[in-house]
């Protein structure tokens, strides 16, 4: 699969690019060879967690994020267009930070498993539906 990864002297491994934990186990296999290939002592299973799921999500609309910003409250938006032109929206449960942009693109990070991606998308869709945005 079509991955990077960085080897730390701790031994730790950490594994980015990955489309699906299949791909994550098929990467660490490999690395494990390389390393044992030479010469170097490995664990025969390593445990592998995942810390972060980066996914894409398109709402298929465009997005006024000035409007958003406005209407979905301070407490949980940050949106200044001039340092970024992302919206970001942080969903307290589960504890997901979304952002948004004008195109209806939607970058969704910090989860840790994939219903959590779901479980927010499908927040913040009900909070756009709430505002007439969906």
């Amino acid at each position: 699969p079509k991955t990077a990864v960085l080897i730390f002297r701790s031994g730790k491994v950490n594994c980015t690019g990955a489309k699906d934990i299949g791909a994550v186990h098929q990467t660490i296999d490999t690395i494990l060879q390389k390393l044992r290939k030479a010469g170097i002592d490995v664990y025969e299973n390593p445990e592998i967690i995942v810390q972060n799921i980066v996914a894409v999500y398109d709402l298929g609309v465009d997005l006024n994020l000035t409007d958003i910003a406005m209407s979905l409250g301070l407490e949980n938006v940050e949106y200044e267009p001039e340092q970024f032109p992302g919206l970001v929206y942080r969903v307290e449960e589960p504890k997901v930070v979304l952002l948004l942009f004008g195109s209806g693109k939607v970058v969704c990070t910090g989860a840790k498993k994939e219903e959590e991606i779901l479980e927010a998308v499908n927040k913040l869709k009900e909070e756009l539906r709430k505002i007439g945005y969906l």
